[in-house]
């Protein structure tokens, strides 16, 4: 059933199974204008495209394949490639491929006209079955950047959404290895807008730490306190004001939490990284017109 829905019809694939275990396999699928996005897990098995399915390829595109669990095998004109987690090379939609996917894998693919790539990427063709490391920093910029694509609030119009495919157009052929004025243009638009995006979510993801300062976080992303500070001011905010408003949400989701007790307020103050028990109190008031007890109290009434 999947050969025939997935495979023949939707994704071009002749599937075989590799393994006595029982084959499953799931896919995500999101389609925006010159930009195809799909992800999914599977089971140890071979997706072929083979020169019949080739020929019969509705789009000139190139695909991205990115492996984010498991050890990939895939090959193109020749070319055998070992993809690890984290890494991804670069297939051709329009030429006989193979794919397998080791250890219950995970992936991503992301699929873009050759059209679009080829004047963005020195000798686009060369690429193809060639391995693009997991340390190459526009596709690690690109991994995050493709998170946006599950908010859905976040590409609400259709200039949000033409935004998000031009910022991973840049990255791919940043990825890939852009031409010189691809690259400038890129780092001006989609390496901003991916590097903004994966400050945001360090922030997020360690609003616990106290001193959450500019310095440390600029240092583990390789860039200069200075250019985090241009980031946010970009967006017309500071990165010192985007912590404390993130803090707050995150002590307010806390608060409001009515399948557990999560503890004292001064308990989830210091988890969301507040050190100061009176400024905390005060800049919750005047974020949420209301003190920490009185919208934990308000919560509860209403269980």
């Amino acid at each position: 059933m999947w050969r025939a829905a997935y495979g023949r019809t939707i994704a071009k694939f002749d599937i075989t199974p590799l393994s006595d275990e029982p084959f499953s396999a799931s896919a995500t699928l999101r389609a925006l204008p010159e930009l195809g996005i799909a992800s999914g897990r599977r089971t140890y098995a071979r997706y072929d495209l083979t020169r019949e399915l080739a020929a019969d390829a509705s789009a000139d595109n190139m695909m991205l394949a990115i492996v984010t669990s498991g050890t990939g095998m895939m090959s193109q004109r020749g070319r055998d490639v070992t993809v690890h987690a984290g890494d991804a090379t670069l297939l051709s939609a329009t030429e006989p491929n193979s794919s397998t996917l080791h250890g219950n894998g995970s992936f991503i693919v992301v699929a873009i006209p050759s059209a679009r790539l080829s004047p963005a990427v020195i000798n686009l063709g060369s690429m193809l079955g060639r391995l693009v490391p997991a340390g190459n920093e526009a596709l690690g910029l690109l991994r995050s950047y493709l998170g946006i694509l599950k908010e859905s609030d976040k590409l609400s119009t259709a200039e949000l959404r033409r935004v998000v495919v031009l910022h991973v157009h840049d990255l791919v052929a940043t990825a890939l290895g852009a031409t010189q004025d691809a690259a400038i243009l890129a780092e001006e638009r989609g390496i901003r807008s991916a590097r903004l995006r994966a400050i945001m979510l360090d922030v997020v993801e360690n609003l616990d730490r106290p001193q959450l300062g500019v310095g440390a976080v600029a240092k583990r992303h390789g860039v200069t306190p200075r250019y985090v500070q241009r980031l946010f001011e970009r967006e017309g905010t500071t990165f010192r004001a985007y912590v404390l408003e993130q803090r707050l949400a995150a002590a307010c989701r806390m608060l409001v939490d009515q399948r557990r007790d999560i503890g004292q307020i001064s308990e989830i103050a210091y988890k969301v990284g507040f050190s100061d028990l009176s400024y905390f109190a005060r800049t919750f008031r005047r974020k949420y017109g209301a003190s920490p007890s009185d919208v934990r109290a308000a919560a509860r009434s209403k269980i």
